[in-house]
C-alpha cells in the first residue's frame, strides 16, 4: 500500500520523543526484574512489627471474565444471573471499554435496516434503558457510573477493576487459572475456575494459554470473498483518538502543543468529510501491518500528534469560520482500537455467511451492521476513502456458537472483535453492540458448563437447543429462531383473550417471535390504557413466575452520542412505547386474587416472581405508558 508523505512535519522525532528507554546492565535478567517480598522492608509505625505484604491472593470462581466492555458486562452478568459464581476483570478504572468515557466511541449496533434501526435486545438494551434513566444529561462520565451500577449490584458477580489477565497457567489443553495483575493495589492474584471467557479484545489470555489465532486480512481465495484482498496481507484495522469542543460564546484561538503534527488535507479523499468535527472524526486514525499491539503505544503518539493537527487545520486554516467560538473540551487519551487478534473456533464466521445470511442451527446472537472496512493506512493514507463501505445489509444475519469457543483450548469462550471471523467479517461484527449479544450468548453458555459439568464445545453439540431457548427467554433476538419453552406453561392455555385490540392478535403472544420483523406482525396492541390480557387452564396449574415482552420500539436507537441526536431513527430519551405500570390477579379456588404489581418499570423484560400458587387463570392488568396512548405486547410466559 503507498502513502502520500502530506505531512510539511514527519513523525520519526515525535514518536522517538515520547520513547521512554528501559535501563539495561549487563548483569540484568528476568529474575532481577521480579519482585521478592520476602525483601520487603516494611516497618508498621502502629504496631511497631516489621511484616511482608500478602500480595499474592488465590481466589476461586465458578465462571472468569477477562475485559469490561459491552461483551464482558453481558458476558459476566449473563453467567451471574443463570447461576454461576462469576468474576468481572477489567484492565481499566472504568467499565465500558470503546463506549466509556476514556474513548467515548458511540455504543452502535444494528442502527439502520431499511431507513430502520433494527435494535438488540437482552442485556445491552437494558442497560441502554439504564442510562436513559439515570443519565438524561447524556454524560460519558457519568455512563462509566451507570455501568459500574449495573454490574456491582448483580449479587452473584464480583468486579475487579484495574486488572489485566497477564498469564494463563495450564493443564493440558485447559486454562487452570488466571495470573492477574492489580495495579492499584500491587497484587498479583491467581484466579481459579472451570471456565474462562475472554472479552478483552486483545485476547492476551487466551493467547498465553495457546490459543489458536490469526491477524491480517485473508485473501480472496480463502473463504471466496468477494471484498478480501486478492493476497493475503497483514493490516488490521487501525485505532481511532477522538475529542470533543465546546461553543464558548466568544472567539477562542488555538495553539497546537509541541508534538502536533502539521495537516493540510492536500489530495484529501472526497469522504474524508469534517461533518460534525465539533464532536471528534473517526478517521483520525492508525492501523499496523505487522504486530498492531506491539505498535499501540507508537501509534497513540502519532495519534495525538495528528489529531491536533487536524485541530489546528479545522481551527486557523480559515476554511472552517464555524469553528471560531469552538475550543477542545476533552480529548482523548486511549485510543479506541478496531482490530487485533481473531482467535480460531470450530467455525470461522466469513463474508458470504452474512452476505448470504446464512442459517445456523447453532445460531445465538446476529447483527447488521455495513461490511464496513476502515482504510488500514488510516490517516497515513488519505488519498483513499477512510472506510470502504462495502454491503449495506437489508436484513440482519445469525452468528454462530461455534465461532465463540477456541478450537483448541477446552475451556475457553470468547466474545467482541476477537472471536472467530475472517477481517472481511469482523468489519461488520466488530459493532459494540453485537458484541455485547456474543457476550450474553458466552455468558449464559458457560453457566451451563459450570451446572451440567461440561466444556463449551458438549454445549454447542449436545445441548445447543437448550441455550438457545434461555437466550430468547432473557430476551435474545435470534433470526429465524422462534422460541419454543416447553416449560413455558402459557403455550398451554386453554383461552387467550385481551380487552382490546387495535392491530395484531392476542395470539401472538405465544408465538414464540418477540419483535416485528421481516415485514410480519408479531405483537398485540391495545385501544388505549387500562387494558387486560387474560390467561386460563383448564385445568388448575402450578404458577410461580410471569414474564412479559413489552414494547420499547426497536425501530429505532437509543445509544448515548455525543450530539444527542432526537429523530425517527435516534431517540436520547425513555421510549414513551414502555409500559411503566401493571398488575397481576390469579384466580385461585375461583376468586381473583392480586398477586404482584410493578408501578415503574423500566426494562422490556418485565418479570414477576410469585408465591408458588394453584390457579386456573390469570389476568394482566397495564395501566400506564410512558407517553404512548396504547399499550404494545410481544410475549406472555407463565412458569411454576
Amino acid at each position: 500500500m503507498k502513502r502520500r508523505d502530506f505531512f510539511k512535519k514527519g513523525t520519526k522525532a515525535v514518536i522517538a520523543a515520547g520513547i521512554v528507554p528501559m535501563v539495561v546492565t549487563s548483569c540484568a535478567s528476568s529474575k532481577d526484574m521480579i519482585y521478592d517480598e520476602a525483601k520487603d522492608k516494611w516497618y508498621h509505625l502502629g504496631t511497631g512489627k516489621t511484616g511482608t505484604p500478602n500480595r499474592k491472593p488465590v481466589v476461586n470462581y465458578e465462571v472468569a471474565v477477562i475485559g469490561g466492555g459491552a461483551a464482558g458486562i453481558c458476558a459476566a452478568v449473563a453467567s451471574a444471573r443463570n447461576g454461576a459464581k462469576t468474576v468481572l476483570i477489567q484492565d481499566r478504572s472504568v467499565l465500558g471499554g470503546n463506549a466509556s468515557s476514556e474513548i467515548r466511541v458511540h455504543l452502535n449496533g444494528v442502527n439502520n435496516i431499511k431507513g430502520k434501526a433494527e435494535r438488540e435486545t437482552g442485556i445491552i438494551e437494558e442497560i441502554l434503558l439504564h442510562n436513559r434513566f439515570e443519565n438524561e444529561q447524556e454524560s460519558f462520565p457519568v455512563f462509566d457510573h451507570v455501568l459500574y451500577d449495573f454490574v456491582v449490584r448483580e449479587p452473584n458477580l464480583t468486579l475487579m477493576l484495574n486488572t489485566q489477565a497477564v498469564e494463563a497457567v495450564m493443564g493440558g489443553n485447559k486454562i487452570k487459572s488466571a495470573r492477574c495483575w492489580q495495579s492499584t493495589t500491587e497484587k498479583m492474584f491467581t484466579i481459579n475456575a472451570p471456565v474462562f471467557i475472554d472479552c478483552s479484545g486483545d485476547g492476551l489470555l487466551a493467547a498465553t494459554a495457546g490459543a489458536e489465532y490469526r491477524t491480517g486480512r485473508e485473501g480472496k481465495a480463502e473463504f471466496n470473498e468477494k471484498y478480501a484482498p486478492d493476497e493475503p496481507d497483514g493490516w488490521q484495522m487501525g485505532a481511532t483518538l477522538l475529542m470533543s469542543s465546546k461553543d464558548m460564546g466568544k472567539p477562542m484561538k488555538y495553539s497546537p502543543p509541541s508534538y502536533a503534527v502539521k495537516y493540510t488535507h492536500e489530495g484529501g479523499h472526497k469522504r474524508r468529510k469534517f461533518a460534525g468535527f465539533q464532536d471528534g472524526i473517526w478517521w483520525i486514525e492508525v492501523g499496523s501491518n505487522d504486530d498492531i499491539i506491539a505498535d499501540a503505544e507508537t501509534n497513540r503518539y502519532k495519534l495525538m500528534a495528528y489529531l491536533h493537527g487536524v485541530w489546528d487545520f479545522i481551527k486557523n486554516s480559515g476554511k472552517f469560520p464555524e469553528a471560531e467560538n469552538l475550543a477542545l473540551d476533552w480529548v482523548g487519551s486511549l485510543p479506541g482500537r478496531r482490530e487485533s487478534r481473531r482467535f480460531m473456533g470450530d467455525y470461522i464466521v466469513s463474508e458470504k455467511d452474512m452476505t448470504h445470511h446464512k442459517n445456523f442451527e447453532d445460531a445465538v446472537a446476529f447483527g447488521g451492521w455495513s461490511l464496513d472496512e476502515h482504510n488500514p493506512g488510516g490517516i497515513e493514507n488519505i488519498t483513499e476513502p477512510p472506510s470502504y463501505f462495502h454491503y449495506h445489509f437489508k436484513e440482519v444475519y445469525q452468528f454462530p456458537f461455534r465461532s465463540l469457543y477456541s478450537k483448541n483450548i477446552s475451556n475457553l469462550l470468547f466474545a467482541g472483535r476477537n472471536v472467530s471471523q475472517t477481517h472481511i467479517a469482523l468489519s461488520s461484527s466488530r459493532i459494540m453492540a453485537t458484541c455485547a449479544l456474543q457476550g450474553q450468548a458466552v455468558g449464559t453458555a458457560a453457566s451451563m458448563c459450570v451446572k451440567r459439568n461440561v466444556l463449551p464445545r458438549e454445549i454447542g453439540q449436545k445441548y445447543i437447543n437448550e441455550l438457545q431457548e434461555q437466550l430468547l427467554r432473557d430476551d435474545v433476538f435470534i433470526p429465524k429462531r422462534p422460541a419454543n419453552d416447553s416449560n413455558n406453561l402459557a403455550k398451554k392455555a386453554s383461552l387467550l383473550f385481551a380487552s382490546s385490540t387495535t392491530s395484531g392478535d392476542v395470539k401472538n403472544l405465544i408465538n414464540g417471535i418477540s419483535r416485528d420483523i421481516y415485514g410480519e406482525i408479531n405483537h398485540w396492541q391495545s385501544d388505549g390504557l387500562l387494558a387486560e390480557v387474560q390467561l386460563e387452564w383448564e385445568n388448575a396449574i402450578s404458577l410461580s413466575a410471569i414474564e412479559l415482552k413489552c414494547d420499547t420500539n426497536l425501530k429505532r436507537n437509543i445509544m448515548m452520542r455525543k450530539d444527542s441526536r432526537n429523530d425517527d431513527l435516534y431517540g436520547n430519551g425513555i421510549p414513551k412505547e414502555m409500559l411503566k405500570a401493571l398488575s397481576f390477579e390469579a384466580r385461585v379456588n375461583g376468586q381473583w386474587k392480586q398477586v404482584g404489581e410493578i408501578t415503574d418499570n423500566r426494562t422490556r423484560l418485565i418479570k414477576v416472581k410469585l408465591n408458588t400458587l394453584k390457579t386456573t387463570a390469570i389476568r394482566i392488568k397495564m395501566t400506564e405508558t410512558y407517553g404512548a396512548k396504547n399499550i404494545k405486547l410481544f410475549e406472555v410466559r407463565c412458569y411454576a
